[in-house]
C-alpha cells in the first residue's frame, strides 16, 4: 500500500511538472496547453454609447485595439453595417505589444435611436465586432428660437 501511494504521488508530480513546462512553452508561443490559439487582438472596449446627439452633426469615437501576440497583427478590413457609419484605420501591421485606434464616425442624419455594428477582419479570417449606439434628436432650424416680438418691433419702428 505504501509503495502504491508513493508511486502515485511520484506520477502526479512528474505529470504536473511536465504540464507546467508545457503551459510555459505554450504561453510564449501564443497557444494554450490544449493547443488552441490565444486571441491576439484585444479591445479596450467593444461598445460606445454616444448618448444624445443633434441631428445633422457627425459623431466620432476612437476604439483602441492592442496586439497581444508575438507577431505583427494585420487588420484585413474594417466594415460597417451601413453607409451612415464610417470606420478609419491604419493599413500598417500593429507590432507585438503595440496598440492602434479605429476611428468610427456616425452621420447623425436620421432622427431616433440607433445601434450600428463595425466588424474587424484580421489575421486572415478572424473577426471581432464593435458596437455604437445613441439617440439622434431633431435640432432647431435656427441657432436662436423665433421671437414673436420682433415683428411687432419692426412694425412700430417704421
Amino acid at each position: 500500500m505504501k509503495k502504491t501511494l508513493i508511486l502515485a504521488c511520484f506520477c502526479i508530480a512528474v505529470y504536473a511538472s511536465q504540464g507546467q513546462s508545457q503551459v510555459i512553452a505554450s504561453t510564449a508561443s501564443g497557444t494554450t496547453a490544449a493547443g488552441a490559439n490565444v486571441d491576439v487582438l484585444s479591445l479596450k472596449e467593444s461598445a460606445h454609447n454616444f448618448g444624445k446627439i443633434p441631428q445633422g452633426r457627425p459623431a466620432v469615437y476612437n476604439f483602441t485595439i492592442a496586439n497581444m501576440g508575438s507577431t505583427p497583427l494585420k487588420l484585413d478590413n474594417v466594415q460597417a453595417s451601413c453607409g451612415c457609419t464610417t470606420p478609419e484605420w491604419s493599413r500598417d501591421p500593429i507590432a507585438p505589444g503595440a496598440s492602434a485606434n479605429i476611428r468610427v464616425g456616425y452621420n447623425a442624419y436620421a432622427e431616433g435611436t440607433f445601434t450600428k455594428t463595425v466588424t474587424i477582419f484580421y489575421n486572415g479570417g478572424k473577426t471581432k465586432a464593435l458596437t455604437i449606439t445613441g439617440e439622434v434628436y431633431k435640432s432647431p432650424a435656427s441657432s436662436a428660437p423665433e421671437n414673436a416680438s420682433v415683428q411687432f418691433l419692426k412694425q412700430t419702428n417704421q
